[in-house]
């Protein structure tokens, strides 16, 4: 009787890792550690696993066509699905499919998701990085030409084209308009302090301060995870302040959520009691009680453009760096205590 052939799967059950894990080993890649490489080769070896070099390479050749793969960290959040659906707008029109997958900020599940995405011929890459990513991370797809657009979070060094929003020039003309309306503590809640995005709307929200002559103060600035439930939290710190802030600018809109939530737990009304504005700009924004006041940054709009470089790298067969700032606008609502519509005009670079 013949032997069954071992395959890939039958490794990663045995050494107790993923599949993708396998892979990377057998594509002699430096994102494995030496102690994983080192058991996966060891049970290689004891199941009799030949791989085939050639064949791999011929499936990837013929498999490479028309796939797009798309990573983003935090798909929980509805800013993320609306960029899916707006990267589905072109590539879909291209003939393009794309394989949408989340990371939830892992580092290690990115990379087995990039991995498992290469083994299956993709095309292109758009990627949200998850937290502490590091532009080594996409120096193998680099090499190897295969397009890379980095979205959203900026990864300076990584050598791949970016498409990212004005996030100073929103969050200052968020403090602004609360300023124009008399406030002057104005607290900077949530996200994570270890981002290019938190360091960015942070340093707007600072230049608005400085801009609109109020004094920065260290304790109105209070990091938080992204979400409703991080918003929920940093208003919970911010409340308790001795002086404590009247308004807030929220990293985004899940945060601006999370704040109205627990505001209202605390018998205060959002607009009326406290003024708070968020950035974004989600589907639930406008329908949201009291609507909010956001900055708006189109996420649909970003998912275009970077299925559009992307695909234009792909039909060029071969990856020039590109860098596109969206413009953003400020949306005044009622979640501030404002009714009219203000917009900021920023040039797209």
């Amino acid at each position: 009787m013949t032997k069954a052939r071992v395959t890939v799967i039958d490794i990663a059950k045995a050494a107790g890792v993923s599949k993708s894990t396998v892979s990377l080993v057998l594509q002699g890649s430096s994102l494995v550690n030496e102690g994983t490489r080192s058991k996966v080769n060891t049970v290689m070896r004891e199941l009799g696993y030949v791989y085939n070099r050639g064949a791999a390479n011929l499936r990837q050749a013929s498999a490479k066509s028309k796939i797009i793969g798309v990573v983003v960290n935090d798909l929980t959040n509805s800013f993320f699905a609306e960029l899916a659906v707006g990267v589905d707008m072109v590539v879909q029109s291209a003939g393009f499919v794309q394989f949408l997958s989340n990371t939830s900020e892992s580092i290690d599940r990115q990379r087995e998701v990039v991995a498992s995405m290469r083994e299956h011929g993709i095309s292109g890459l758009i990627v949200s990085p998850a937290r502490a990513t590091d532009a080594a991370d996409f120096k193998p797809l680099v090499a190897a030409g295969i397009p890379v657009v980095v979205v959203v979070r900026n990864l300076p060094g990584a050598k791949v084209s970016s498409v990212v929003s004005d996030n100073q020039a929103g969050m200052r003309s968020a403090v602004n308009h609360l300023a124009e309306l008399g406030h002057k503590r104005i607290a900077f809640l949530g996200g994570f302090p270890d981002t290019a995005v938190f360091d960015d709307r942070l340093a707007g929200y600072r230049s608005g301060m400085e801009a609109a002559g109020l004094d920065y103060h260290q304790e109105f600035v209070i990091s938080s995870a992204p979400s409703r439930a991080g918003g929920v939290e940093a208003i919970g710190r911010a409340i308790i302040l001795a002086d404590k802030p009247t308004a807030a600018v929220c990293f985004n809109d899940a945060v601006a959520f999370g704040v109205c939530d627990g505001l209202r737990a605390r018998r205060l009304e959002p607009g009326s009691d406290f003024a708070v504005v968020g950035f974004d700009d989600v589907i639930e924004a406008q329908a949201a009680v009291p609507a909010l006041t956001t900055v708006s940054v189109d996420p649909q709009g970003i998912g275009r453009r970077g299925a559009q470089l992307l695909l234009k790298q792909i039909n060029a067969g071969k990856a020039e760096v590109e860098t596109v700032t969206t413009a953003v606008r400020l949306v005044v609502r009622e979640s501030c205590g404002a009714r009219k519509s203000v917009k900021l005009k920023q040039d797209s670079e």
